[in-house]
């Protein structure tokens, strides 16, 4: 009769006090074992596939209502702003109502308007990428760690989309005005719009990732692989590293720029701590209980 190894226990074992853990942990290594390299190249093409049909139905809803629309609602006339007329608007506000952005290649207009769609389409289908990108880490998870599905999903959209919404509504008006205070009676400012459009788009990312350090901060404490006390007594370092950060990301070479993406970044840390505190105190009560 053959003789069959019984499975090692993992050297990240947790408290000896919790009889349920090595079953859950033995369970996650055994559904992981069944799944080769290919089969991992397999699903993370799954999710690249169901990524971008979501991201191709929310780009054609956005070219939609890339215009405004007009319609009568209870006896008046109602005007909605369309997606383009929602991002030219901060860049007509900072240049002047007497400015207009220039286009320079034939099919730059047409090209223009299909990058804005793609845009807001990746804003609309980000609950769903999100969710897509939580079904390929989820396999390699532990049961207990599984049920932050729906604070993962619902966390990093809130976040990203806060983070896009952060960028139009201050960080794009005040950074692209700075650059626009510069004309005076011998200069003028007249940006073409393609390029003023990609700088848009870095800030609008670059802010959408950021936002996303409570939900990595959360996953990782949920993991044991950080707590609050760390964060809390490396913040200085933190803070630091954030600036550096900040000087790197920043699309344009302006201080001003820079400080507007560390400053959230300080905020987004001092959430984290928090998160962080309640997540671990959380844990340490399950543990005592059990």
């Amino acid at each position: 009769m053959a003789l069959v190894p019984f499975p090692k226990k993992s050297a990240s074992s947790a408290p000896d006090d919790d009889p349920d853990w090595e079953d859950e942990e033995l369970d996650s290594e055994s559904e992981s074992g069944k799944m080769s390299f290919l089969d991992h190249l397999d699903e993370l093409r799954r999710r690249i596939v169901w990524s971008l049909v979501a991201l191709f139905v929310g780009f054609v809803v956005c070219v939609a209502f890339l215009h405004s629309h007009e319609f009568r609602a209870f006896g008046r006339v109602v005007t909605t702003p369309g997606i383009f007329e929602f991002i030219m608007g901060p860049m007509r506000e900072a240049l002047g109502p007497d400015t207009r952005l220039q286009f320079i290649e034939p099919t730059e207009p047409v090209m223009l308007q299909l990058k804005m769609a793609a845009l807001a389409g990746l804003v609309l289908s980000s609950p769903f990428i999100m969710w897509q990108v939580w079904l390929f880490v989820a396999p390699g998870l532990y049961a207990n760690e599984k049920k932050l599905a729906i604070p993962f999903v619902a966390l990093s959209s809130a976040g990203f989309i806060g983070g896009t919404a952060f960028a139009h509504y201050v960080v794009f008006d005040v950074v692209f005005g700075f650059f626009a205070g510069f004309s005076n009676e011998i200069t003028e400012y007249v940006p073409q719009a393609s390029l003023a459009f990609a700088f848009y788009v870095k800030l609008l990312l670059v802010f959408g990732l950021v936002f996303q350090m409570p939900t990595v901060v959360l996953v990782l404490a949920r993991m044991g692989l950080v707590t609050a006390g760390f964060l809390w007594r490396n913040i200085k370092y933190a803070v630091l590293i954030m600036f550096i950060v900040g000087a790197v990301l920043s699309p344009g070479t302006d201080p001003i720029g820079q400080a507007l993406l560390a400053g959230p970044m300080v905020g987004l840390y001092i959430i984290s701590i928090g998160l962080a505190w309640i997540f671990g105190k959380k844990r340490k009560k399950a543990v005592e209980e059990a």
